[in-house]
């Protein structure tokens, strides 16, 4: 008898369990959305219920103060669980839709109007167009449908 067989003897007639042995808990209470989620909707508290689900479904769900107030990347199905990719911030710009194109110079704010040709959330930089002069210009999205250049 070896040595390692010996111990793991006498350690269970001491009524010890190995590690191997121990059972791991089969489910976690996690956060699942109670309705379905359309792509582009906001997420909000009120869309989740904890319930329990198995390890495996588990596994990199959000909490749910970390997915309200995102927008959903793709349709979420209700009973489901949200992950990191499912969510992105608010998008305030969408590509193809039209922007106001903003820029200031000390008190001086010069406003045009263009057409986003990519998308982005609060702070994001983005590629637009102004509609009047063709010209191709990169802006930080501001609020919603308004993207400031910054003054050369």
């Amino acid at each position: 008898m070896t040595v390692r067989r010996a111990f793991l003897l006498a350690a269970l007639m001491a009524g010890a369990v190995p590690a191997a042995a121990q059972t791991v808990p089969a489910a976690a209470e996690v956060p699942v959305l109670v309705r379905d989620v359309e792509k582009g909707e906001l997420l909000s508290a009120g869309d989740f219920a904890v319930e329990p689900r198995p390890l495996g479904q588990a596994r990199g769900a959000l909490d749910i103060d970390k997915a309200a107030g995102k927008e959903a990347l793709r349709n979420l199905r209700a009973g489901s669980t949200v992950r990191s990719g499912d969510v992105i911030r608010p998008q305030l710009v969408r590509r193809g839709e039209p922007v106001s194109i903003n820029v200031r110079s000390g008190g001086l704010t010069i406003t045009a109007q263009g057409k986003a040709l990519s998308g982005g959330a609060q702070g994001d930089l983005v590629r637009v167009i102004n509609t009047a002069t063709n010209r191709t210009l990169d802006g930080v999205v501001e609020k919603t449908g308004s993207v400031r250049i910054a003054a050369q």
